[in-house]
């Protein structure tokens, strides 16, 4: 494996929680770190004023999700990969199908699943709204791609009967829920609810919108 060559004192020292989150895993992390800092910037994917912030932000946030997905997830607007290549890299017993528009987003993602030899991803380019679903997935995630109500459409209709939204949010969240009432309604969803990661982890808080897709 080719190690990502950076400047180490551009980025925050590594949390002592990663390790724990990440377990055996966390080689793979630390090079998805590496790989987000060296070339982030120039890609469009990450600005410079992340990287101070990269490990709690970023890399842990979108980690902190991983026990809450199983079976096959689809990632929608997976961007730089987050959450969707840092949780295939805590969640290697389950498949990850990253959704992402934009030709170089995807030919990074690929880049970054072939580089940490991750056999539980598969990279489409597609827009949510355009994916052709052949078979319904367990759970859908996405993270900082839209408000809830304009999400809940993209994400709602590629999940099963009895599937998951598991949707990475910010400090409104309620908020959002509330205003994405009609949404939640058209999509038959219920348990829809606030969760609050990283309190055990002692790492800053990640907030996830669950919600059952009804039949």
């Amino acid at each position: 494996m080719t190690e990502a060559v950076f400047d180490p004192s551009l980025v925050e020292a590594e949390p002592a929680s990663a390790a724990v989150i990440f377990g055996d895993r966390i080689e793979l992390a630390r090079e998805f770190t590496g790989q987000l800092v060296a070339r982030g910037d120039e890609l469009g994917l990450i600005g410079p004023r992340e990287l101070p912030q990269l490990w709690t932000r970023h890399i842990l946030n979108s980690a902190l999700p991983a026990p809450l997905v199983n079976g096959r997830v689809v990632d929608v607007g997976s961007g730089a990969g987050l959450p969707g290549i840092v949780l295939s890299i805590a969640r290697p017993d389950v498949h990850f199908t990253l959704i992402e528009p934009m030709e170089r987003r995807t030919n990074w993602l690929q880049s970054q699943v072939d580089l940490l030899e991750l056999a539980n991803v598969t990279v489409v380019r597609a827009r949510g709204e355009d994916y052709e679903v052949v078979e319904p997935f367990d759970v859908a995630t996405a993270r900082a791609v839209s408000a809830l109500r304009t999400l809940i459409p993209l994400t709602a209709p590629l999940v099963r009967s009895g599937g998951e939204l598991v949707l990475l949010k910010g400090a409104r969240a309620a908020e959002e829920i509330e205003k994405a009432a009609k949404a939640i309604r058209k999509y038959r969803l219920t348990d829809v609810r606030v969760e609050e990661l990283g309190h055990a982890e002692g790492v800053e808080v990640t907030r996830v919108v669950r919600a059952t897709v009804d039949p």
